[in-house]
């Protein structure tokens, strides 16, 4: 039997949107067929895919806007070469497709808030919610999807969480005195860090302001290290010299594969704004890291009771979190994350809930 997976595209994260997708038939009687609607055929792609088949339509981003009837007649001719039980879409793009290229059960994953806040796609949900059923990152996606398809069915919209393969995520993580050197950071330096885009939404602004009055109460080697780039990055820039914080703020730019430097870290912290899900948490979590974490959004269930929650936009609350985990001995939060990443987060643990799920036991009546 065969699942047709179909993705937007495969620029970073939706890659391991996919693998993640993909690692929930590990085992199973189940073969995956995964398209891309955009993004030319890249070897390196389809094997990170994790995918029994990989499909690359080849489409440019605009091709796919409007009634996209390339890529649905392109989605109808492939569902005719296997026997497909269901379809797994992500985000509003693929679900379009999916639907009016197929007469299968969906599984329509979201990964964003407000991608139902348009009446148009609401329209055509609604018309086929009868073998639709909705999956947030998190829940509150799942309820940010709630409430813009009110009158769904609640076990219609569900929370499935991303995920990461533990022991592959731990195992490409480079000791720290390693990491260390990769990132230019001093072996004593007490390192607080930051892996994010530049942008309002991530909030880095604030935790610059935190992290400088903080900072007479942290180590005397303490250093901010922020990587990723963004349109705020001369703002930020400018910020850090007005602060006169230019040997204790390092702006890093983009590091590519981040997370396997994540052991050079002290402290994570995630400072952002609603964040949907935030998987840079899953992998601090994974480098055995104290995390300092925004009280909002989907980030903070992922981290709840295993971290420093600090106000959204709060300089003093983060001021505070920074220096309380440099004064106490992190060891049993840690090992209590490592255990939540276990049991929650995991590809075994979510697999388990995955087909827990009313919907697929239906289709595989």
């Amino acid at each position: 039997m065969w699942v047709l997976h179909i993705c937007h595209s495969y620029y970073p994260p939706f890659l391991d949107c996919a693998r993640q997708y993909n690692a929930l038939f590990k085992g199973t009687e189940y073969k995956v067929l995964t398209v891309y609607l955009t993004g030319e055929q890249d070897a390196d792609v389809a094997r990170g895919t994790c995918s029994d088949e990989v499909v690359f339509l080849g489409y440019k981003s605009k091709q796919v806007r409007g009634l996209k009837l390339g890529a649905i007649a392109k989605i109808k001719a492939i569902t005719k070469e296997k026997d497909f039980s269901f379809c797994i879409a992500h985000r509003v793009k693929p679900t379009y497709v999916a639907l009016l290229a197929t007469s299968l059960p969906i599984i329509s994953v979201h990964h964003n808030y407000n991608d139902y806040s348009r009446w148009s796609r609401r329209l055509l949900v609604n018309y086929y919610q009868d073998r639709l059923l909705m999956l947030g990152v998190s829940n509150a996606v799942r309820d940010d999807l709630r409430r813009d398809l009110k009158g769904w069915k609640a076990e219609r919209i569900q929370t499935l969480y991303n995920h990461i393969d533990v022991a592959v995520t731990q195992a490409v993580m480079k000791p720290k005195p390693e990491a260390r050197l990769a990132l230019n950071l001093s072996q004593d330096a007490y390192v607080i860090g930051n892996v994010g885009r530049l942008h309002h939404d991530k909030d880095q602004a604030t935790l610059i302001k935190g992290f400088h009055q903080a900072l007479p109460r942290l180590p005397v080697n303490s250093l901010l290290y922020i990587a990723g780039k963004g349109p705020l990055e001369e703002k930020l820039k400018q910020q850090i010299n007005v602060l006169q914080l230019g040997s204790k703020v390092v702006l890093a730019g983009n590091v590519p594969d981040a997370k396997q430097y994540f052991k050079a870290f002290d402290v994570f912290a995630l400072t952002s704004d609603r964040e949907p899900f935030g998987m840079v948490l899953l992998e601090a979590m994974a480098a055995e890291l104290p995390i300092i974490c925004s009280d909002c959004g989907g980030g903070a269930e992922v981290v709840s009771g295993q971290a420093q929650l600090v106000e959204f936009g709060s300089v003093a609350a983060l001021s505070e979190a920074m220096q309380k985990i440099a004064g106490q001995n992190n060891t049993n939060i840690v090992k209590q994350s490592a255990q939540k990443l276990n049991s929650t987060f995991s590809d075994q643990a979510v697999q388990q809930q995955f087909w827990n799920i009313h919907f697929l036991k239906e289709i595989q009546k």
